[in-house]
């Protein structure tokens, strides 16, 4: 499965208004002008963020969206169902070797426990401590 910029920008737009929450609504300009990205394209993505009622907008002079739950109550894995469709990597095939068919389920269920186990507060509050495993390859 490859998430496309659909599911890379909504995490983005999401992330920022999580990182603001609670300072009143946020323009998709502003989140646009910040992280260089097309406001156009931001409001295509907002519609269905919107209607999975994960943000709410408020109109106005000084409107814009808000998060629609709590940042602990929303999963990266909301975030990218609603965007980019159900976490699979490959259609699974009933008639397919078990072998191959086991691994397309584990790698499946591995992505969607990241996904579903990461709240929107955690990448909205993530420090880089850069404590990161680094692996080194010799060839």
């Amino acid at each position: 499965m490859k998430i496309s910029t659909k599911g890379r920008y909504g995490l983005t737009i999401m992330i920022a208004l999580a990182k603001k929450d609670g300072e009143g609504p946020i323009s998709l300009k502003s989140i646009a002008k910040e992280h260089n990205l097309s406001e156009h394209y931001l409001e295509q993505l907002i519609a269905p963020l919107r209607n999975a009622m994960l943000v709410k907008s408020v109109r106005g002079a000084y409107g814009g969206y808000m998060l629609g739950k709590l940042a602990e109550e929303i999963t990266a894995g909301d975030i990218i169902r609603v965007l980019e469709g159900p976490i699979t990597p490959v259609e699974i095939i009933d008639d397919e070797e078990p072998a191959k068919r086991d691994l397309w389920i584990k790698i499946r269920d591995a992505v969607k426990d990241v996904l579903d186990s990461t709240t929107l507060d955690d990448l909205a509050t993530y420090e880089d401590t850069g404590e990161q495993e680094n692996f080194m390859f010799y060839i």
